[in-house]
């Protein structure tokens, strides 16, 4: 009969890994086993679990359909407490996305009065993803991009599809 034991080892040296390492590595290995649908996540830095990178296809129905997006997610010191930021790599027409080189997306859930730390990181791509087949342009970070997507929908889609096919290839 064969029994397994789990052995938990205390280290007090400055070398050993935080409880906060473990936590992220913990949601990393559910994330990656359990991924949401159209994402998958890897670790740029093998070891650093700071620092995640999510390729997110397009929601089907949408306008970015077909297209996969690149998401780099910085997890501060302080998470689960604190939220992660998350930026577009790939280049996206998107009111709720910043236009620049940060690629900023405008989540309430990423807002740190809105934080949970229950909250984890698929449940944020979820939202990602749900934002992206609809996006929001009252909470718009780009105020022209959204009044295109309210008065001229039909422009909004062109464009948004031209840049996937340009960047999201």
């Amino acid at each position: 009969m064969s029994t397994n034991k789990r052995i938990m080892k205390v280290c007090f040296s400055p070398s050993c890994k935080p409880i906060q390492t473990l936590t992220v590595a913990q949601e990393l290995g559910e994330v990656q086993s359990n991924p949401p649908e159209g994402v998958t996540i890897t670790l740029p830095n093998e070891g650093d679990f700071n620092v995640w990178h999510a390729k997110v296809s397009g929601p089907p129905d949408s306008v970015y359909a077909g297209g996969a997006f690149n998401i780099e997610i910085v997890l501060p010191k302080k998470y689960p407490f604190k939220p992660p930021r998350l930026g577009f790599k790939t280049k996206i027409y998107h009111p709720n996305v910043t236009n620049d080189e940060n690629g900023a997306m405008c989540l309430g859930m990423l807002r740190s009065d809105e934080w949970k730390p229950p909250n984890k990181i698929a449940e944020v791509l979820k939202l990602v993803r749900a934002v992206m087949a609809a996006p929001q342009p009252e909470d718009s970070v780009e105020p022209a991009i959204a009044d295109q997507f309210n008065n001229n929908r039909q422009e909004f889609d062109k464009i948004a599809k031209e840049w996937v096919n340009k960047y999201a290839q």
